[in-house]
């Protein structure tokens, strides 16, 4: 299958390739017991290193292990650049809230600026959860209010329902940030240490 892959990608150039989780398929060779794992990883590299300078093809991995990837796929020539995509300051959150918000009724009450401010260490996709859950918040109170009923158009309810900022706090109580600033510590240690080791 990576061959195929990366013989499409030169016939179709200009290519990327983008492999999301790349330390499920290339972690570090010999913790494979039956060894599929090794040869996966020998595959990739012979690919990778079959990749001419101007060939339009890129490839593009991304991890949340970067200490668990085989240590030759981080070898210049490889994947020359490492980059630590840190979790979004406030206003790249304000984007994100504006984004998930947009097909959601919104009590004159939200704000999303303030929002955003109390957001930190909150990815995209938590802040995506944090949205849907207060929806629903919204629409089990409206529910239990009888303002809507089963049965109604989306249209209708979107009229009768607002998400409220009391929403969104009760919806961030029980979805807290996955990006703790131990976490990014953590990251920029990693970040660090493949720097070192590439001189």
């Amino acid at each position: 299958n990576i061959r195929e892959i990366f013989r499409k990608a030169r016939q179709a150039a200009p290519t990327v390739i983008f492999i999301d989780e790349i330390d499920a398929i290339a972690p570090r060779r010999g913790t494979d017991v039956n060894r599929v794992t090794d040869r996966l990883i020998n595959q990739l590299l012979t690919e990778m290193d079959g990749i001419q300078e101007n060939s339009g093809v890129v490839v593009i991995g991304a991890t949340n292990r970067p200490d668990i990837i085989d240590p030759a796929l981080l070898r210049p020539g490889r994947f020359d650049r490492l980059i630590l995509v840190p979790a979004p300051d406030e206003k790249a959150r304000l984007e994100i809230f504006k984004v998930h918000t947009r097909r959601v009724p919104l009590a004159e009450d939200v704000s999303l600026e303030e929002l955003a401010k109390r957001t930190e260490g909150y990815t995209g996709a938590d802040i995506e959860a944090v949205v849907r859950e207060a929806a629903m918040l919204a629409m089990r109170r409206a529910l239990q209010e009888g303002v809507i009923r089963p049965g109604m158009k989306a249209d209708e309810i979107r009229q009768k329902v607002k998400v409220t900022m009391k929403d969104f706090e009760e919806a961030m109580k029980k979805i807290g940030p996955s990006v703790s600033e131990e976490t990014m510590e953590y990251y920029r240690k990693i970040q660090e240490q493949f720097k070192q080791s590439r001189g």
